[in-house]
C-alpha cells in the first residue's frame, strides 16, 4: 500500500545479547532438548509432554541467535510453522531494512520467554534507532516430539498480526495533524485509544489534507480496507491538517474513563448534529470497538423496543403494564434479574427498572409480524441496519435481522440476532434525544461529499416518551441508572443493559446516557450490571459535556 524502491538485504550486525536466561554465542547445534538440525545421534522416541525448563531455554536461545544473527531458514526452523515464519523472518531486514539489532532476553516464565529488541532502521541514508519488546512460547512439537517456538506474528513485533508484514519505506499517503473542533491537536500519546482512528483519518484523507509523505517503518495489513499502523518515522513529512468533530476536553474524559475497566469502550456524539466527540477504548487486543464492535447491547435495547410499542398501538408511558418475574414465549422461559416481579407498573417504571418481560408480553399481538416489527422501526426511525453510515472512518452500522422462534423474543430485549457497537447506542441515544436520527460523524461531510444516512423523524409524542423514561430512569428512586448519573447535571436521561454471552460467567455491562446536547453509550466486556461498570464510564463522559 506504500512506495518506495526496494532495495537488497542490508548486511548488518545482529546480536544477541545475554540475559536472564544467559544464552551463549549462536550455535544452530543442539541436541533433541530444542529445534533445529541434530549433530549427535537421535533417539526415535518422539517425546511427549510439556517441554522442560532445559528446552525452553535451549529452543528459545537457539531461535532467537538465528535470528539475530539474520539466518532467517534456521530460526524459522525452529518454529512449528516454519512456512509462515520464514517469509516474516526474512523480511525483517529485506523489507523492514533492519540494519543491525541487539534481542536481550529475559527470565522464562513457564514457557513463555520476554525478550527486549534494540535495532537500528535503514532507508535511503535515513537511520534510527528503534527499540520494542515481545516474547515467544515454546511448545512441543506434535509430530517430531521436539520443543519448538509457537509461531506467532506477535514474535517478530507485538503489533503484528497474521497476514500482516513489516515495512519501510516513504509513506504512501502524507501524514496528518489531526485537531479537534476548536483546533487543538490531537496525537496518539495524549489520546491513545485515538490510534486506528487517525491511521484510518490519515489513510482516508492524508492525500487531501495538503501535507507530503515521510519515511517510515509500518506494519502493512492483507485488508485493503484496513490503514498501515506507523511504528517509527526516520524522516517527518509535512502533515496537513485535518479538523474533526472531536472534543479535546470530552475525550481526555473518556480516556480516563475507560482506563478503569478492561475491555471497555465509549462513544459519545452530539444529538443536534451527530457530530462524534469521543472514542475511545481499553482493550487487550487494541479493536475499535467502540466504532466496530457487533456486540449484543442488552436493555439498552428498550428504547428501540419502547417506540416500536408505542408506535403499533401496544402500550404507551403511562399504560399499564404486566412484569411477571418469567414470560414464556414458544416453550423458551425468559427472566427478569434475579427473577424480580413488578405489581401495577406502567411502562415508565418497566423501562425504569428494567423490567424484561414487560417488553416481550405486550409484543405478542403482532404475530407474524413480530419478527420484523423491531427490525423495521431500527431502520426506519433510528438509520441502524443498512450499511450506509459514512462517518469519515471505518464503523458498523449495526444489526436487527428478521426473527423466528424464541430469538423474537430475546431481540426485545437487545439479545438473539441483535448486534450493536458503542457507536450505533450512543446514536440510537441522540436520536431519542433529538427526536431524530443524524447520522454519527468524525469528519464534515462537505470534505469528501460523501453521501450521509437518512431516516424519518420520531413522531414527537412518541420521542418525548422516549426522552420521559429515560429522565425517570436516571433520576426516579427506582431508576437503574439514579445511581450511576448522580453526579451528572442538566436534562439527564439514562438506559441500563446487561447482555448475557455464551461462555462468560459475568454479562457484557451496557449503559447509555444524555445530558444537555451529549450523548454517549459504553459497554464493559464481563463487566456485570449497566449501572456497575458501564455506568460510570458514561458518567464520567457526559461531566465532560457541556
Amino acid at each position: 500500500m506504500r512506495s518506495g524502491a526496494k532495495v537488497a538485504v542490508v548486511g548488518g550486525v545482529f546480536v544477541l545479547a545475554a540475559g536472564g536466561i544467559g544464552y551463549g554465542a549462536y550455535s544452530v547445534i543442539s541436541d533433541d532438548t530444542g529445534g533445529g538440525t541434530d549433530t549427535v545421534a537421535e533417539s526415535t522416541e518422539v517425546k511427549t509432554g510439556p517441554p522442560s525448563e532445559t528446552e525452553i531455554e535451549r529452543t528459545s536461545k537457539d531461535f532467537l541467535t538465528a535470528w539475530a544473527s539474520g539466518d532467517a531458514a534456521t530460526a524459522a526452523q525452529l518454529t512449528n510453522n516454519a512456512t509462515a515464519a520464514e517469509p516474516l523472518l526474512t523480511g525483517y531486514a529485506e523489507d523492514a531494512h533492519v540494519t543491525d539489532a541487539v534481542i536481550t532476553p529475559g527470565p522464562a516464565t513457564g514457557a513463555k520467554v520476554p525478550y527486549t529488541v534494540k535495532a537500528t532502521v535503514s532507508y535511503e541514508g535515513k537511520t534510527k534507532p528503534w527499540s520494542y519488546a515481545s516474547e515467544l512460547t515454546v511448545v512441543r512439537g506434535l509430530t517430531t516430539g521436539k520443543a519448538l517456538v509457537d509461531w506467532d506474528a506477535a514474535v517478530i513485533h507485538p503489533e503484528l498480526t497474521e497476514g500482516a508484514v513489516l515495512k519501510t519505506g516513504e509513506s504512501s499517503v502524507a501524514s496528518i495533524e489531526a485537531v479537534d473542533r476548536d483546533g487543538t491537536v490531537l496525537d496518539k500519546k495524549t489520546y491513545p485509544s485515538l490510534g486506528p482512528v487517525l491511521d484510518s483519518l490519515r489513510e482516508k484523507y492524508g492525500d487531501t489534507a495538503g501535507g507530503s509523505p515521510g519515511i517510515e517503518t509500518w506494519i502493512e495489513s492483507d485488508d485493503a480496507e484496513k490503514p498501515d499502523t506507523t511504528l517509527l518515522t526516520l524522516a517527518k513529512g509535512k502533515p496537513g491538517t485535518l479538523r474533526t468533530t472531536l472534543d479535546a476536553k470530552v475525550q481526555a474524559a473518556a480516556e480516563a474513563a475507560v482506563k478503569r475497566y478492561g475491555e471497555s469502550s465509549v462513544v459519545a456524539i452530539q444529538p443536534s448534529t451527530g457530530a462524534i466527540q469521543a472514542i475511545a477504548n481499553n482493550r487487550a487486543d487494541g479493536y475499535d470497538a467502540a466504532m466496530r464492535g457487533t456486540l449484543a447491547p442488552g436493555s439498552t435495547m428498550k428504547i428501540v423496543t419502547a417506540a416500536m410499542i408505542i408506535q403499533n398501538g401496544l402500550g404507551n408511558i403511562n399504560s399499564p403494564v404486566e412484569c411477571p418475574s418469567t414470560v414464556s414465549w414458544e416453550g423458551v422461559t425468559f427472566h427478569n434479574l434475579k427473577d424480580f416481579s413488578l405489581a401495577n407498573g406502567t411502562l415508565r417504571d418497566a423501562f425504569g427498572q428494567s423490567c424484561n418481560t414487560a417488553f416481550i408480553k405486550p409484543v405478542k399481538p403482532l404475530g407474524d409480524r413480530a419478527g420484523t416489527a423491531l427490525g423495521q422501526e431500527a431502520r426506519d426511525y433510528f438509520g441502524l441496519g443498512q450499511d450506509n453510515w459514512k462517518t469519515g472512518v471505518e464503523s458498523f452500522d449495526g444489526s436487527v435481522p428478521e426473527s423466528s422462534g424464541a430469538e423474537t423474543a430475546a431481540s426485545y430485549i437487545g439479545q438473539g440476532k441483535i448486534l450493536m457497537s458503542p457507536l450505533n447506542m450512543a446514536s440510537v441515544t441522540a436520536t431519542a434525544k433529538n427526536g431524530a436520527f443524524k447520522q454519527p460523524y468524525v469528519v464534515a461531510r462537505d470534505l469528501d461529499d460523501r453521501p450521509f444516512a437518512t431516516a424519518r423523524p420520531l413522531p414527537g409524542d412518541v420521542g418525548q416518551q422516549l426522552r420521559d423514561m429515560m429522565r425517570f430512569t436516571a433520576t426516579s428512586p427506582t431508576g437503574t441508572g439514579t445511581k450511576a448519573m448522580a453526579s451528572v447535571g442538566g436534562d439527564k436521561g439514562a438506559k441500563t443493559g446487561s447482555a448475557e454471552v455464551d461462555g462468560q460467567s459475568t454479562s457484557n455491562s451496557w449503559f447509555v446516557g444524555f445530558s444537555n446536547d451529549l450523548a454517549a453509550a459504553a459497554v464493559v466486556q464481563s463487566g456485570g450490571h449497566g449501572g456497575d461498570a458501564a455506568g460510570p464510564v458514561v458518567a464520567a463522559v457526559l461531566r465532560a459535556g457541556p
